[in-house]
């Protein structure tokens, strides 16, 4: 079945439909808000409560973009909200994903001490990028972190593809100047 027909029976209070087009983009959204809020378990709450208002919403949907960047458009404003409101409480209560166990016969020792490298570098990368501009942290993730082409990240965000371009030089600029300190001669992180 297409989307589109998908979209028209859940606008008809189908819930199935709904469930549908929740599978179909639950990861996307998800993945947006971690990469903004830098927390899962905000980030999980967060896609509940976008998927609330796009469920309230869905009746008002015209098909005059795509459903997936009318959407994305009520997931950033959503993001966008809680962060506003809660940007003292989120830096305090940062909580990293917790680590998944390993294997007893494996070499614990050598495995925890990658697992904290690639933990630090997550964490660096995470701080370096929330030093930057909202426009820009949010046009890295929309490309580069949800692999949406210039024309969805275009229409999510309201802006020109060119415009897309130009702000994802700078972010990418700026995030490697913020990185640079702590990158290896090769290119990738110390």
């Amino acid at each position: 079945m297409e989307e589109t027909q998908i979209i028209k029976r859940a606008q008809q209070g189908d819930q199935e439909a709904f469930t549908l087009l929740v599978r179909s983009y639950q990861s996307k959204v998800i993945g947006l808000a971690v990469n903004l809020v830098h927390n899962r378990e905000a980030a999980d709450d967060l896609a509940q409560e976008i998927f609330l208002k796009v469920y309230l919403a869905l009746p008002k949907f015209k098909f005059k973009s795509e459903f997936g960047t009318w959407l994305y458009q009520i997931a950033i404003n959503h993001i966008r909200d809680y962060l506003r409101k809660y940007r003292k409480e989120k830096e305090d209560v940062r909580l990293d994903d917790v680590p998944e166990l390993r294997s007893a016969e494996k070499d614990i020792a050598l495995k925890l001490s990658e697992q904290q490298e690639e933990e630090q570098r997550k964490e660096l990368i995470r701080k370096k990028l929330e030093e930057l501009p909202e426009k820009y942290r949010l046009i890295l993730s929309l490309r580069d972190i949800q692999g949406l082409s210039y024309e969805e990240v275009g229409k999510i965000l309201k802006i020109s593809s060119g415009t897309v371009d130009s702000r994802l030089h700078r972010a990418r600029r700026l995030l490697k100047r913020k990185l640079a300190p702590y990158l290896a001669p090769g290119g990738g992180l110390k």
